[in-house]
């Protein structure tokens, strides 16, 4: 009887991935390291999320795009169940070796249907949001759905330690041996090259983000009114979508508002956020809570002191006194007293920052680190390695 070979590794090019998140913007902006590795190994990517400008980016580096509705606001059990049928659907024709999902929806709903289709999931939780921010009937919700659909997938990623633990102490997880803690989703440190901070007379503050109220824009607002008359050349800007698809969202009649009264500078919204971060002397994110904030990494690997608040996620990538500084969360007056601080520091102080910011990204947020978890995982699923 002939003695059958063992069948060899499988090629790269068979291996086919999903990530599905509720916008695609996300997708390309926080995952083109890992987005670029598979691409250019051979890899068969396709991204599941609702449509934006991003698809036609995201079909030029080699990946496919596929249309998902998703209600980011509220909890209609109609409309959720549409996502839930539409992943399903996707998983059974896609027959992709291993599904990564983002933000709460596609978690939720998406490591249910991935479970039904028999497709390997993973859950990476970017950020709790509303659901450990408020105390709603729908955060309630939002909770048990969590606790039911958090059983399916192969692994649970977070990327901070509050995050992890919040799940843990709340019994939201019935693997708790599944859950992996990421730190982060890194950033490109020769995309976000150092850069040495500007020499001018005037002091320029910018908050980076989706403009929600959630993200302390209010908070803000409200230091900025406070110092403008004592430090006449310090500006405050805000860079990032207004009117979003969120429970959270600043109208653009509130930004509106905010520029006749001549407290803060609009900047719009961009696709890339580097220049801006290279003309500020300070970014700012009073958020009341986050995963762990790309805004923060990137402007630390630029060399710029931060000012965030004492939260989960913030506290991650700043540590106070060394590359920036931090405040109580929902406090103007604690703003305040923090912008104040970094106005008075003496630009060998602030440069001082900058430095040992640059240097704590490239020990401890380095993208290349993230995307070898991803090759890790992979290669344990699907026994494949790229």
């Amino acid at each position: 009887m002939a003695i059958q070979p063992k069948p060899g590794p499988r090629p790269v090019s068979s291996l086919r991935v999903a990530l599905v998140c509720n916008t695609a913007w996300a997708i390309y902006t926080y995952r083109q390291g890992l987005l670029r590795a598979l691409t250019a190994a051979g890899a068969q990517v396709t991204i599941i999320a609702p449509r934006d400008r991003t698809f036609e980016p995201l079909a030029a580096m080699g990946c496919r795009c596929v249309e998902l509705p998703v209600a980011s606001k509220g909890t209609n059990p109609v409309a959720d169940l549409g996502t839930l049928r539409a992943l399903y659907r996707h998983y059974r024709a896609l027959k992709p070796d291993v599904v990564f999902h983002y933000t709460i929806k596609p978690n939720i709903y998406g490591s249910v249907a991935a479970w039904l289709a028999r497709v390997p999931s993973v859950a990476v939780t970017t950020g709790l949001g509303y659901v450990f921010i408020q105390k709603s009937r729908a955060a309630q919700v939002a909770k048990l759905l969590y606790r039911f659909a958090f059983r399916f997938p192969r692994e649970v990623w977070f990327l901070n330690r509050d995050d992890e633990a919040a799940f843990k102490d709340q019994n939201l997880l019935a693997h708790p041996e599944r859950a992996r803690l990421l730190h982060g989703e890194g950033v490109d440190l020769e995309e976000y090259a150092f850069t040495p901070l500007p020499e001018r007379d005037t002091f320029a503050f910018v908050l980076i983000g989706r403009l929600l109220w959630d993200k302390g824009v209010g908070e803000y607002v409200e230091a900025a009114r406070a110092l403008r008359a004592r430090y006449p050349h310090a500006r405050f800007r805000l860079l990032g979508p207004v009117g979003v698809d969120n429970p959270s969202a600043i109208s653009r009649e509130d930004v509106a508002a905010w520029e006749r009264e001549g407290v803060i500078e609009y900047l719009g919204e961009t696709a890339d956020v580097r220049p801006f971060i290279a003309d500020a002397d300070c970014v700012v994110l009073p958020s009341y809570r986050e995963g762990v904030p790309r805004t923060l990494m990137e402007a630390s690997a630029m060399g710029r002191p931060i000012v965030a608040t004492d939260v989960p996620g913030c506290r991650e990538v700043v540590e106070h006194g060394v590359n920036g500084l931090l405040c109580e969360a929902r406090n103007a007056a604690s703003l305040t007293a923090r912008l104040t601080d970094i106005l008075e520091t003496n630009r060998a102080g602030r440069e001082k920052m900058s430095d040992l910011g640059r240097k704590k990204i490239e020990k401890e947020f380095d993208e290349r680190g993230v995307v070898q978890r991803y090759r890790e995982l992979i290669h344990q699923i699907t026994g494949v390695t790229f």
